[in-house]
């Protein structure tokens, strides 16, 4: 994903709007008309910021007929979202491979001996 792809997904979420309608969308499928109808903004607002989704590859669209039908790009966001944390925070790697491997609900808050140490692990490495 280019540099420029990336940061339209983030322009596309800096709005909260936007943010809802993935919400929204999220347990699945729905026609642009039941999208517009859960927001107290005008139709055309709701397209616009459907239209932005789009762009930034967040959403995809399927026409019935005359209806429009939107679903989330889960891959898409997941991609950049995870891109961004690995790169801005390495350590965020860590805390989901130690959540993973550890058992019980304390493993999800435990801070890496290197962390606490100040120092820092490639995402690939488990401090130990």
């Amino acid at each position: 994903m280019e540099a420029d792809e990336e940061a339209g997904v983030f322009r596309a979420l800096a709005d909260s709007t936007r943010r809802q309608i993935l919400e929204v969308l999220r347990p699945g499928e729905l026609p642009a008309g039941e999208i517009a109808a859960r927001f107290p903004i005008s139709a055309p607002s709701v397209s616009r910021h459907l239209g932005v989704l789009k762009a930034a590859g967040l959403i995809r669209e399927r026409r019935v007929a005359n209806r429009i039908f939107y679903s989330l790009a889960e891959d898409r966001l997941a991609l950049c979202v995870s891109r961004f944390l690995s790169a801005v925070c390495p350590e965020q790697f860590v805390f989901r491979q130690r959540a993973r491997t550890c058992s019980g609900r304390e493993a999800e808050h435990e801070i890496p001996p290197a962390v606490e140490r100040g120092g820092t692990t490639s995402p690939g490495e488990l401090p130990g």
